[in-house]
């Protein structure tokens, strides 16, 4: 008897001992000239495609690291040299002055089509699809997420940081992963998408991965200036039905979790609310639901399997990211469901309160994240100038008032002259090698792609 392709009862650390008639492979971002850029440039305006995969298969783990600098001054190379994507002297050195975009992390989106859908399964901010909230990455470990940051990059808005997903994505036909770049400046992006090749379509039962951002900015609270948990806010909420929704989907599947970024305005305890999630025939025909839910909470830290409050933990299964302990105001916690995932035939809408029967009006955003039959929802995400955080600032050169060049010296003047002379010859030639390195990149993405397709045809040829 041949082996099985594909077997959802798999467990994972016997997935290794277990023979398959499957071919492991991947495509990356790696120089297909053997030098050293490996990684694409993505311009402005622009979609990348990561991954165009014939089935069937499985995406079995995702590597991304990426970069987005903003130039502030010339540097003293030439830019078009540059063998790597980005300079990471110290400003203060002189050699540079550049700074990562702080807000990129919400202005890139991922996408994910699988089996030719017209419309995207997975829709997401980049960041918020690893775990990283609020363009604020922070090292953490769960099971099918990981982040890693230096110390010195650790919690600051856009820092460099390297993501890994190993959430199993299967396709019966086709998979594409995208990135598109809605920001003013390019980006570079390495990555690896790991999958496996199978020579049969996978069973009936096979369920189709899918994540969703969404926020509220703020949420529409009833007495935002109440204190948590005083006497005046203690009314009924029978109802649900202006709690935050993470998700709200039609057709069969399985809740896994999700992550959730929280701006806390008031100072107190943003998580005095409930989880609850309505589940097929908690839905009326009338369209309205019944009470209670299917499963009824206690409390914002009790969904995210903490108690009294939030601990700073990362567990494979629940934990904090960022804590508000060290960014006042800011809380990242997720939780995954994949020991005990959340079942449903027909419809599942998964709410929380904000505050205790919605009181409170905080910034809300969260990424859900689940496994269900095809044809999926159609979804689509907020305009950028909507996805971007609220980012406290320090001083900054914003704070500057810039002088009156007519009213320097002569030298000082020249200085400035020689300083926009040598910032349009860097721009230019910055922007010469971007062009060129995104020219590659598209290149590459469409070599990527044939490779993918010869590679599966050299599988099935092989086995006969």
């Amino acid at each position: 008897m041949s082996p099985r392709s594909f077997a959802l009862g798999d467990d994972l650390l016997s997935r290794g001992a277990k023979r398959r008639r499957a071919r492991s492979a991947r495509v990356a971002s790696w120089d297909h000239t053997g030098l050293n850029e490996d990684a694409f440039v993505v311009m402005p305006g622009e979609t990348a495609v990561l991954a165009d995969l014939e089935g069937p298969g499985a995406i079995t783990h995702l590597w991304f690291v990426q970069g987005c600098r903003r130039i502030l001054g010339p540097g003293l190379f030439d830019a078009r040299q540059a063998g790597t994507a980005m300079v990471e002297f110290n400003n203060a050195l002189g050699y540079n002055w550049e700074v990562n975009d702080p807000d990129y992390y919400r202005k890139v989106v991922i996408r994910m089509y699988w089996d030719d859908q017209e419309h995207p399964s997975v829709v997401a901010p980049l960041g918020d699809f690893f775990c990283v909230g609020q363009s604020m990455p922070a090292s953490f470990q769960s099971l099918p997420f990981t982040v890693s940051v230096k110390e010195d990059s650790e919690r600051r808005y856009g820092g460099p940081a390297a993501f890994n997903c190993f959430l199993p994505m299967p396709f019966n036909t086709r998979a594409r992963i995208e990135v598109e770049n809605q920001n003013d400046v390019a980006y570079v992006q390495y990555f690896y998408v790991d999958y496996e090749l199978y020579a049969e379509d996978l069973p009936e039962d096979t369920l189709y991965f899918h994540a969703q951002w969404r926020r509220s900015d703020p949420c529409d609270g009833w007495g935002p200036d109440l204190q948590v948990n005083s006497l005046e806010t203690q009314v009924p909420n029978l109802d649900g039905k202006d709690n935050y929704v993470i998700l709200d989907t039609e057709g069969a599947g399985n809740y896994i979790g999700c992550n959730h970024s929280v701006t806390h305005f008031t100072g107190t305890w943003w998580g005095e609310g409930d989880d609850m999630i309505f589940i097929d025939d908690d839905f009326l025909p009338d369209g309205s639901t019944s009470w209670p839910p299917s499963m009824h909470g206690t409390g914002g830290e009790d969904y995210f399997s903490h108690g009294w409050g939030m601990q700073k933990i990362h567990y494979p299964f629940q934990g904090t990211i960022i804590h508000e302990d060290d960014v006042p105001g800011y809380q990242v916690s997720y939780r995954f469901h994949l020991a005990d995932p959340v079942r449903f035939e027909r419809r599942i809408r998964v709410t929380m309160e904000h505050g205790h029967a919605n009181h409170l009006s905080d910034d809300w955003a969260t990424t859900a994240y689940w496994y269900q039959t095809l044809p999926g929802p159609r979804f689509d995400i907020l305009p950028v100038e909507r996805r971007l955080p609220r980012r406290w600032e320090g001083p900054s050169m914003k704070d500057l008032r810039l002088p009156d060049r007519d009213r320097l010296d002569a030298l000082r003047r020249s200085m400035y002259d020689q300083r926009d002379a040598r910032m349009a010859e860097f721009t230019a030639q910055r922007e010469e090698w971007l062009l060129r390195r995104a020219e590659e990149s598209r290149r590459r993405a469409a070599r990527n792609a044939e490779h993918a397709r010869q590679l599966r045809r050299r599988f099935l040829q092989g086995l006969g």
